[in-house]
């Protein structure tokens, strides 16, 4: 079934128009989709309208208003465990969702598919954490030329650092949990963390390594500490600097329902830098923060 023409795709992940592979990666991985209400130990796809970012007249009103639909679809939620830090997940060998892309594609579809994934790396002292979302589209107007979704996805790393964006939510979970991350706040990721960056022709994946603030890796280890009383919405923006770039869109968001740790699939821990492909760009910016850095804004 061809996908609708109107860019704004719905944040259901159940609509008809949903292609094969990506149906498959949903249902597929370590979590599985839950009901976005009651589900437990697993992930599910909240309303755009959860979110409050930056509306049409924010720079001369400094309004917010809900956020509306996704940019992209999507596509699943991965929770990995390994003995060394998961870098590249896209590039492995063993990515369900990449190898679902490649099969729909042996057969001639989704040939102008793109996955944008956003992999949060949790070091542990012997074992290494990282929950990857990943987000797709099949449709090129969504990633059309002089969009800000665009210029970020081609853009240098400098751009990327100065515009991605982390919003969340605490849906349920403990006092000392919404004290600590946050009710309702958000944080440019690029700036507070280390961030690396890998493009392929058609995706293009955001690695985040928690551990390279302390603030940070102290707040989640926190909340891993009550995680399976925790229900928390992540969503992930392209923050919008200039008039011509507002109202901000979500490019995809995910709720993350009361997950267990023990969930997690093991993966094998690869020691040497993961390999790129022939004709793939690898794009990778570590820097470095204070603790007083880690700022958020409501």
């Amino acid at each position: 079934m061809s996908p609708p023409t109107n860019p704004r795709r719905s944040s259901d992940p159940t609509a008809a128009a949903t292609p094969g592979w990506i149906s498959d990666s949903i249902n597929g991985g370590s979590l599985r989709r839950v009901d976005l209400h009651t589900g437990t130990n697993g992930w599910a796809s909240p309303p755009g309208d959860a979110f409050s970012l930056r509306s049409a007249n924010y720079f001369t009103k400094r309004q917010k208003s809900p956020a509306g639909d996704y940019l992209l679809s999507p596509a699943g939620m991965d929770w990995l465990k390994s003995g060394a830090k998961i870098e590249h997940a896209l590039s492995r060998a063993d990515n369900r969702v990449m190898h679902a892309l490649r099969e729909s594609q042996t057969l001639g579809k989704s040939l102008k598919s793109f996955v944008f994934a956003v992999n949060l790396q949790i070091p542990g002292a012997r074992e290494h954490h990282s929950a990857v979302f990943y987000f797709a589209t099949e449709e090129p107007e969504a990633l059309r030329t002089g969009s800000l979704l665009n210029r970020f996805v081609f853009g240098d790393d400098a751009f990327r650092n100065q515009r991605f964006k982390l919003v969340n939510r605490i849906v349920k979970g403990p006092w000392i949990v919404k004290k600590a991350v946050g009710n309702h706040s958000a944080c440019l990721l690029g700036k507070a963390l280390n961030c690396s960056y890998y493009s392929g022709s058609n995706y293009l994946e955001i690695d985040v390594d928690i551990g390279s603030s302390a603030i940070a890796s102290a707040i989640l280890h926190l909340a891993l500490g009550y995680v399976t009383a925790v229900t928390i919405d992540m969503g992930f923006v392209v923050e919008a600097q200039a008039e011509d770039e507002l109202p901000e869109r979500l490019v995809g968001a995910v709720r993350v329902c009361q997950m267990e740790m023990s969930s997690a699939t093991v993966v094998e821990a690869l020691h040497a830098p993961p390999h790129v492909p022939r004709g793939v760009g690898l794009a990778r910016v570590n820097h470095h923060k204070s603790a007083d850095e880690l700022t958020f804004e409501e």
